[in-house]
């Protein structure tokens, strides 16, 4: 075996995600690991720039980086410094997932000639799977998304307001619309439509901390307890950055991009509250939102 098909068999068996970049940011090598974390193969992407409909990375706040200037592979490239950072990348199914990039200069006699990026998995996994388990024993589990059903939504508020009320534990709700959904649905399908719902339930689950609930309250909404929230203002970020992660993916279904946005309420849980009430002023605000323009977060 030729020593250049070698290291690409020893490239090919890690479990990380490595691919190479010329110097204009095209992909020019992309591994095993690289295809398992993100769904695209290497036919998807060799030759091709992040931007084009691929990885569109995102930093943790949400704000785009490819093709914006941003790049931190072409940023390595400038300076020819290495970097590590958290990102979220698009997996080939329309969500995003969490992830861990090293990103280092290659060098040909000193001079900078592309960029080999390193890149690792960072959902929880295991936290995920017991998840999933410990819902399908109680009934809890929404069976298309696989996120809490609205029994559990109802539970975990339940749980959280009798936290708030004996130990002070203060959370907010975010209660979430897909915006024109019928439009999907009519446009490409009832398939494509469930296929749009696992896409945008999976980025929720990867985007919030493990403790926190997210569930699906029926149809196109969502509901999603956020923990140690101590104003209304702070919620506000949070909201934000899951609204843009959602407007800057597009989920692929028999071959036809879809994209979606979403309209967001959020509210802080008073003592006060019953579960019924704390949603019903969520759900409103998100009305809010809607008639705002949709695409949007109303707080309140």
């Amino acid at each position: 075996m030729p020593q250049s098909e070698f290291f690409k068999s020893i490239l090919d068996s890690l479990y990380d995600g490595v691919y190479f970049l010329d110097p204009d940011g095209r992909i020019t090598y992309w591994n095993g690991g690289a295809e398992r974390i993100t769904g695209f193969s290497k036919a998807d992407v060799i030759g091709k720039h992040c931007s084009e409909g691929l990885l569109l990375h995102m930093d943790p706040e949400a704000n785009s980086l490819c093709g914006t200037g941003k790049c931190s592979a072409l940023k390595v490239m400038r300076s020819g410094e290495p970097c590590e950072m958290e990102l979220f990348c698009q997996h080939k199914a329309g969500y995003r997932v969490p992830i861990v990039t090293r990103v280092s200069p290659i060098r040909d006699d000193g001079e900078v000639v592309g960029a080999v990026e390193v890149f690792s998995d960072n959902t929880r996994r295991i936290e995920d799977r017991r998840r999933i388990g410990e819902l399908e024993k109680l009934a809890l589990l929404d069976p298309l998304t696989g996120v809490g059903n609205r029994r559990h939504a109802l539970t975990q508020i339940e749980y959280r307001l009798a936290e708030l009320r004996g130990e002070g534990w203060e959370f907010g709700v975010l209660f979430i619309d897909i915006d024109h959904f019928k439009e999907v649905n009519d446009t490409y399908g009832h398939e494509a439509g469930d296929v749009v719902l696992k896409a945008l339930a999976r980025t929720m689950r990867n985007v919030t901390r493990a403790q926190e609930a997210v569930a699906r309250w029926g149809g196109e909404e969502f509901v999603v307890a956020i923990d140690g929230v101590r104003t209304e203002e702070e919620m506000l970020p949070v909201a934000e950055k899951l609204r843009r992660l959602i407007e800057g993916s597009v989920v692929v279904h028999l071959d036809a991009p879809i994209a979606v946005t979403v309209s967001i309420g959020a509210t802080k849980a008073r003592e006060d509250d019953t579960t019924e009430t704390v949603i019903a002023r969520a759900d409103s605000l998100m009305y809010m939102s809607k008639e705002a323009g949709r695409n949007r977060v109303t707080i309140g």
